[in-house]
Parts: C-alpha cells; sequence; structure tokens
C-alpha cells in the first residue's frame, strides 16, 4: 500500500526535486517512508530555520525551488524567517510541514505543537498555504504549490499534512493538473518598447534580481544600444568588467545621476525596492524618464508609474527587444558614461567602502568564479555598494529585501549543494554568524568544501555606529564572540587568524583552497570604539 506520504515524494521526485532540507520529528515520520527509498537527496540542518535558509541558497543557484520538511508549530514557526527572506527576494521555496489531527485543528486542546491556525501563519510570509485533507487533495495541492515556480513571481510556497492524513492509504489518480502557459505578450508593447529605445540618444538599463539569468540577453542589448547597465545586488555578475557595466547601488547620488539624465529607462526583472534603491532611506528615488518595465508580476509593475509596462520574463523581452531592433546601431557614448558613473560611485563610497571592497576583489582574485554568499555585515554592504563579481548569480546575501541575520552560513551551504563544482565562500560576521553557527556540522556531514569567513569586529558594529550618529547611549552591541578556533576544532576544520590586509586575505584564501573538507577562515577586524 502506497501512503499520502509516500505519494508525496513520488510526486516530488516527477517534479524534479532532487534535494531536501528537513529536521524529522514525531509529525513528519510518515513523510519520510518513502525518502528514502526515493533518491531525494536528505539534508539535516541544526535548526529549521537553517533548513529554509539552505533551501534558499540552494534555489539562487539552482534555479530549481529549496524544499524544506519541518515539523507543525515550532517547526514551521522557526522556518518563517528564512521564508520571509525568500519572499523578499522572489526565491522559490515549497515547505511541506505537518500538522496536527484533523478533529483537533483550531480547538485549543493543548496537542503538541499546536497552533491556534498554522496556516494562517504560514500565510503571512508563504504566496499561498494548501492543506491535504484527503488522498485526491495531494495533487492539486502540489500543483498550486508549484505553479509560482513555473509562471508569475515565484516566492515560498507552504503544503501541510495532517498526522493522521499522513500514512493514510494514497487511492487518488496520480493525474497531473494541465498546465497552462503564460498569456503571449502583446506584440505592440514590444513594438513600442523598440520605439521608445531605437530614438533613445541616453538609454540606460537596470537589471535586477528577475533578470540575474538573462546575461547573454541583456549584454546584446546593451551592446546595440550602447546603454550603461546599473545591476542591483542580485544582478551582480552579469557584467563583469564590461565597459558598459555599472556595478554599483543605484542610492549611490552618482548611479542616481546616470540614471536620471537618462531619456529612456529599461529596468528589467526589478521591483524597484528600497534596500536597492533607497538604502539610505532618503524617502527619494532617481527620477526616471520614458520609463519601460518589465517584470513577471503584475502587481509589481502597478506600484511604479511607467511609460510602459510589460508582464513577461526578463530574458524573453530583451532578445524580443534586440531582434525588434534589428541593425540599429547607437553611439550613445555609454561607455563613457558608465566609466564615469563607476569611477564616481566608487569616489562616492569613501575610503573605508572602498577598503571593503578591495577585500572583496582580493577573494574574488584568489578563488575565480566563486559563489560568494553574505550575511549582513560591513564587507557585505560595501560590496553591495559598489562591487563586480566575475560569476552571474554568485553575489548574493541577505542584507537587502527582507534583511535576515544568520542566512550566510546555511544559505552557502545549499549553494554548495546545489553546484558541487563551484567554490563557494559564506560571508558572516561574528554577531550574525553565532545565528547558525551550528549549522556548520551540516557542511562537516555533507563533505562540502566551502571556506567559511568570519569578519570578527567584535559586536554589531553597523548597529553600535547607527545609535551613537543619534546620540542614543550604545547598548547590546557587544555580544562576545566565541574562540573560533576552538569552533573549528570542535567541528574537525582547518582555520586560519588573519586581519584584513587584501593580501594576507588572498594568500590565505588560495592555501584554504587545498583542503576538500569545510574550512574557517577568521578575519580580526578593527573594533571601533561603542561609547558614546
Amino acid at each position: 500500500m502506497t501512503s499520502i506520504g509516500e505519494a508525496l515524494v513520488a510526486q516530488l521526485v516527477e517534479r524534479g526535486v532532487d534535494t531536501v532540507f528537513g529536521i524529522p520529528g514525531v509529525h513528519t515520520i510518515e513523510l519520510y517512508r518513502g525518502l528514502a527509498a526515493s533518491g531525494i537527496q536528505h539534508v539535516t540542518p541544526r535548526h529549521e530555520q537553517g533548513a529554509g535558509f539552505m533551501a534558499d541558497g540552494y534555489a539562487r543557484v539552482s534555479g530549481k525551488p529549496g524544499v524544506a520538511f519541518v515539523i507543525t508549530g515550532p517547526g514551521l514557526a522557526n522556518t518563517l524567517t528564512a521564508m520571509g527572506q525568500a519572499r523578499a527576494d522572489s526565491i522559490p521555496m515549497l515547505v511541506v510541514s505537518g500538522v496536527n489531527t484533523l478533529p483537533s485543528l483550531g480547538k485549543g486542546l493543548g496537542h503538541l505543537h499546536e497552533l491556534p491556525d498554522q496556516r494562517a501563519m504560514a500565510q503571512t510570509v508563504a504566496l499561498l498555504s494548501e492543506r491535504v485533507e484527503r488522498a485526491e487533495d495531494l495533487t492539486p495541492a502540489l500543483d498550486r504549490a508549484f505553479r509560482p515556480f513555473q509562471s508569475g513571481r515565484p516566492g515560498p510556497t507552504h503544503i501541510e499534512i495532517p498526522l493522521d492524513v499522513a500514512g493514510t492509504k494514497y487511492s487518488a489518480e496520480p493525474a497531473r493538473a494541465a498546465q497552462t502557459g503564460g498569456d503571449a505578450t502583446d506584440p505592440n508593447l514590444i513594438s513600442r518598447a523598440v520605439e521608445l529605445l531605437a530614438g533613445a540618444k541616453s538609454p540606460v538599463i537596470l537589471a535586477g534580481g528577475g533578470a540575474r539569468r538573462a546575461g547573454a540577453q541583456i549584454c546584446a542589448l546593451a551592446e546595440k544600444l550602447d546603454a550603461p547597465v546599473v545591476q542591483t545586488v542580485n544582478a551582480r555578475g552579469l557584467m563583469f568588467d564590461h565597459p558598459l557595466g555599472v556595478p554599483a547601488s543605484p542610492s549611490l547620488q552618482a548611479v542616481r545621476a546616470l540614471i536620471e539624465a537618462a531619456d529612456v529607462v529599461l529596468a528589467l526583472g526589478s521591483e524597484l525596492g528600497q534596500t536597492d534603491y533607497d538604502m539610505y532611506a532618503t524617502g527619494t528615488m532617481a527620477v526616471m524618464q520614458s520609463l519601460i518595465r518589465v517584470d513577471l508580476c503584475a502587481d509589481q509593475l502597478a506600484r511604479h508609474p511607467a511609460a510602459l509596462s510589460i508582464v513577461a520574463d526578463a530574458s524573453d523581452i530583451a532578445a524580443a527587444i534586440n531582434d525588434g531592433l534589428g541593425e540599429h546601431a547607437s553611439d550613445a557614448n555609454g561607455a563613457a558614461r558608465a566609466a564615469n558613473a563607476r569611477r564616481d560611485a566608487f569616489e562616492e563610497i569613501g575610503p573605508e567602502m572602498r577598503a571593503l571592497c578591495e577585500v572583496l576583489e582580493a577573494m574574488r582574485e584568489a578563488v575565480p568564479q566563486a559563489i560568494m554568499v553574505g550575511d549582513s555585515l560591513y564587507p557585505i554592504y560595501a560590496g553591495n555598494l559598489y562591487y563586480d563579481h566575475d560569476r552571474p548569480g554568485g553575489w548574493f546575501n541577505a542584507a537587502t529585501g527582507f534583511g535576515a541575520l544568520g542566512f550566510g552560513i546555511p544559505a552557502a551551504i545549499g549553494a554548495a549543494l546545489a553546484d558541487p563544482s563551484a567554490p563557494v565562500i559564506a560571508i558572516a560576521g561574528d554577531g550574525g554568524a553565532q545565528f547558525s553557527l551550528p549549522e556548520l556540522m551540516c557542511a562537516v556531514d555533507e563533505k562540502l568544501p566551502i571556506t567559511f569567513v568570519i569578519w570578527n569586529n567584535f559586536g554589531y558594529q553597523e548597529i553600535a555606529t547607527s545609535m551613537q550618529a543619534v546620540e542614543v547611549t550604545v547598548l547590546g552591541c557587544d555580544p562576545t564572540p566565541p574562540d573560533f578556533e576552538y569552533v573549528a576544532r570542535s567541528c574537525g576544520m582547518p582555520f586560519w587568524c588573519i586581519g584584513p590586509d587584501p593580501e594576507e586575505v588572498a594568500e590565505t584564501l588560495k592555501a584554504s583552497q587545498s583542503h576538500a573538507a569545510p574550512r574557517l577562515i577568521e578575519i580580526r577586524a578593527p573594533n571601533q570604539s561603542h561609547s558614546s
């Protein structure tokens, strides 16, 4: 007899799932019945939040949805932070949880892991939450949960299976719902975009996270238009070392000036969100003339006025516009405009951030084509302001969007599992690392050769600085970090402790790559006084 739990696993395999992150518990045992024989790799994090962050990192690198199995109640609640980060960054993630028995739901009877309304809790961050109450519910629930991954703007979805349902007989027909393609883009919209761009004298392209897999199409279009390409955080790497590339935050005045001087702006896969376009919270962003917006989400397009809005995939529209332009050749002084913006932006970020960018560049040169996964910390802030990565989709972090601490270490594990051939570097601060240090042992279990870099400035330096800036007595910003050498030893990892000198960082990173196991590098950064 096949149970509903076994049928769930089989249907996940049909949908291309090859990895599940989860911590088994009494409320998910039946979901595990068919997992061992399914061919799906099971990865055990040390905390359900880690499971969610691992699923996130896996999805960003693989392009497939990350999947997590968690127990009801605290298990799902622990995963909500990771789901919030995935929602903010449009990352496809499926969380499958248990839930208490059907007759007990909503009764407040004091059952183990009971919540008043678990689905309502999940729906605060999930695109949708489904419950499987009968065998015939399973396939439609999975179809609905996977639909946002196939069309429209992705994000986290949730399915719960009650304790008294997961082990029951599965007798329903496993027929899949018909997959319907999205509506074809109106050719008149493409023609209008071509017309606007063909007549542009100083066009600029904005590339967001929704365009991170459209590098070839965007590069070809930019070269035809002679248009600088401003890359938000999640689009870095699209135009590495290209004369038209501007790997700098559109929050910087130098980049805003470039955008405001454009007579046509083409925004591809960018939500124009605050953490990219107004990270200093001024309440303003660059004024854009003749804005053409392309995004998978109609609701997102409606949030900002534009001369032209197109609901479509960024790569498809970039290619279609390029085709529509035909032999069009532009001389819009793009390389010079991009070079001026890069120069002025790098000067604008100031000497401290420039020094941190040099450390990041040393890492990139030491380990080419690495996937760099970051938490929220000063070097990552610096890189988000100005840093050009050498791998599309290879620079991502939790310092934008939802801004969850503890992301870097587990997300790097997910990334390494998604692409075992790629070197992976996780960058976390001493404060943020303490949110997820136990996940280091997951990397050890999985034998993942990740380089974990801990930037240790002995506290929450950014928060302390912000408190000082408004004359608030600094409090709670100096949690004592552990001795990271002994952390590494307890995990059986090679360890190095160095300073922030770029040459020393590069030499140590190169030396660490000879180890086939996870390794930990502590960078001791100058500790600023927290007194006010």
